[in-house]
């Protein structure tokens, strides 16, 4: 068997696993680092790759503490990304693939939106006079690559011209090629994490590879992983979004992302160019206690219809070239788990959501300098995965949030009840008494984020059994 004595080991090569190996090598060039993948269907290999600023804005992040600081971080990552991206592609050279990186995004309102949708334009706006973006109201008529059903048309759209976005899947490529190019850093196949006298081990069939150091960058599968490491470690869980997507060949030219707010519980309707040429169209959202391994075919059927009717309906005809699936990992908070733990040496690097493509040049450079042995960063100290649950919400206001979410789904949904009497009113009065019977069965002092509200009416006892040992009777942080 192979023996391999290392400084650090990096397991998850999603892209936050990878850019954080490249960031700690490319700053230690003498520090040996590991880097262990692949693993199960994760988050990087099916996204989109919008670079989004203000378009993942909506007005119930801006209602909130952390979500005022979560868009704080992203404002800052978009204004590395540019430098980031030169030297990825520099170390890569010629082996870096052409990666679709472009600007420009246009975020629709369109007429099988909601309240919401109007809430989170606005709310766009006030983000983008906060931070300096521009932020641009055009003729939804002109907006190039859109040529929706009449019913689903556009009725506003915003053009916010410094939003960026790239191919996910070139971008892994040459992330790849520029790893490959740092003579420190060291492949390793997919293992076991396990403790060791000399600090943490990697186990396969043909490999054992020990460092001082362990960095779980592995998503959806993080606490599984922390509680077969160390099962009296207490960090707050980590639970997913299950997400699909689709590649097709092209209707018509897309010069922009075209996307709709963020709505029912995920990112908003998406069509982003891909390098070759192709549209990649996302994404649905459904969230789960334990990482999915294949799509279903509610979430496609829902997310192609949207897509066709929204967005352009030459859509029907196009060729389904690839359907992607993966696991977006989030904190059961609603936030992510960056940072050292209670146990010496090893770091968690999980629960990005939906932002840790466009977070990895911030996210990877800071916790490397810390990992290194910087001072904590001011960017990540909110993050850290030994905390205490954040509760941004009140039960009240996390019920009402989720109530709107789902209410706004009937709407994009095409859904119509009867007009007669009050049954559009009860409709929505149905979806909170619902939602308020769910959360009133979760443990006291967890407030469950509005995100994740299906958790509690789709998984409730074992959301409850994974609180009380998870998080027990740790105090919330406001």
């Amino acid at each position: 068997m192979q023996e391999q004595v290392l400084d650090v080991i990096v397991v998850g090569a999603g892209v936050l696993g990878r850019s954080l190996a490249l960031a700690l090598a490319e700053a230690e060039p003498a520090l040996r680092v590991g880097l262990s993948g692949p693993g199960g269907p994760g988050a990087s290999p099916a996204a989109g790759a919008m670079l989004g600023v203000l378009g993942e804005v909506t007005a119930g992040a801006l209602r909130t503490a952390h979500g005022r600081l979560r868009v704080d971080l992203a404002v800052e990552a978009g204004r590395r990304w540019p430098a980031w991206r030169r030297r990825i592609r520099a170390l890569a050279g010629s082996a870096a693939p052409a990666d679709g990186f472009g600007r420009g995004t246009f975020v629709l309102l369109n007429a099988v939106g909601s309240t919401l949708d109007q809430q989170s334009l606005g709310a766009i706006g006030r983000a983008g006079a906060e931070h300096g973006l521009p932020v641009e109201e055009v003729d939804p008529l002109e907006v190039p690559g859109v040529s929706a059903l009449d019913n689903d048309r556009p009725l506003r759209a915003l053009h916010l011209p410094d939003e960026a976005f790239l191919d996910a899947r070139r971008w892994l490529a040459t992330l790849d090629a520029a790893l490959a190019a740092l003579p420190n850093v060291v492949p390793l196949p997919a293992g076991r994490p396990l403790p060791h006298p000399d600090g943490y081990l990697l186990k396969t069939p043909e490999l054992r590879a020990t460092a001082r150091i362990m960095v779980l960058a592995t998503g959806a599968w993080t606490t599984q992983l922390v509680e077969e490491l160390d099962p009296d470690l207490t960090l707050l869980p980590v639970v997913c979004t299950e997400g699909t997507a689709v590649t097709l060949t092209a209707p018509a030219a897309l010069p922009t992302v075209l996307r709709t707010p963020n709505r029912a519980y995920a990112c908003g309707l998406h069509a982003v160019p891909q390098a070759d040429g192709t549209w990649y169209v996302g994404a649905s959202a459904n969230p789960a206690l334990t990482p999915g391994t294949h799509p279903t075919p509610g979430a496609l059927r829902f997310l192609l219809d949207a897509a066709l009717g929204q967005l352009h309906h030459g859509l029907a005809t196009a060729r389904l070239l690839h359907v992607h699936h993966g696991n977006r990992p989030i904190g059961l908070d609603g936030h992510p788990l960056i940072g050292p733990t209670g146990r010496p040496g090893l770091w968690l690097l999980t629960g990005t959501h939906r932002d840790g493509l466009h977070g990895s040049p911030l996210i990877a450079r800071e916790l490397a300098a810390e990992i290194l042995g910087a001072a904590p960063s001011a960017w990540l100290a909110p993050w850290r995965p030994d905390r205490t649950p954040i509760a941004d919400w009140t039960a009240d206001e996390a019920i009402a949030e989720a109530a709107a979410h789902h209410h706004a789904l009937t709407a994009e949904s095409r859904m119509r009840p009867p007009l007669s009497g009050s049954w559009p009113q009860a409709l929505a009065d149905a979806y909170h008494q619902q939602i308020a019977d769910a959360y009133r069965r979760l443990p006291d002092g967890f407030v469950l984020p509005p995100d994740l509200a299906p958790l509690a009416y789709e998984h409730g006892p074992a959301l409850a059994k994974l609180l009380a040992r998870t998080i027990g009777s740790r105090r919330i942080t406001p």
